[in-house]
């Protein structure tokens, strides 16, 4: 079985949850738990999400190059791995990142507060009951 295909981890639904809330500082910190021990595809998912992660907190805080610089470096990332990795719609993220980087470099610094709500990203999980398979949950 391919490293993609095994079910997330109670951290990766952690930090799933935190990158949907807005959390995106929690969620660097959760992820980068995951990705400083893994190697291969699931490294650049991790590595990719949590980049994501960075760059919304980025925009957040007004540091329009470093959300640039790392939506534009979570996009590649996430090229390099499956459609669906651990249930997640890992092709649908990175076409959304790949979206917000071009409305982003549209708005320019100065007008970059003006992004509207519907576009901040959100992670979607596709894989049915995946949230509701791990071990230990409630």
């Amino acid at each position: 079985m391919k490293q993609c295909e095994i079910a997330p981890p109670e951290q990766l639904l952690r930090g799933i949850a935190q990158f949907n809330r807005g959390d995106w500082f929690d969620c660097h910190e959760t992820l980068e738990e995951l990705w400083v021990g893994e190697k291969g595809e699931l490294r650049d998912f991790y590595q990719g999400m949590l980049q994501l992660a960075v760059a919304l907190h980025h925009w957040r805080n007004g540091n329009f190059k470093g959300a640039l610089t790392l939506l534009k470096g979570g996009c590649e990332l996430l090229g390099r791995v499956p459609a669906l990795c651990q249930g997640v719609d890992a092709a649908g993220l990175r076409a959304d990142a790949a979206k917000l980087l071009a409305m982003l470099g549209a708005l320019g610094e100065d007008r970059m507060a003006e992004l509207a709500a519907p576009h901040i990203l959100r992670v979607r999980l596709v894989q049915a009951g995946s949230a509701g398979s791990q071990p230990g949950e409630p």
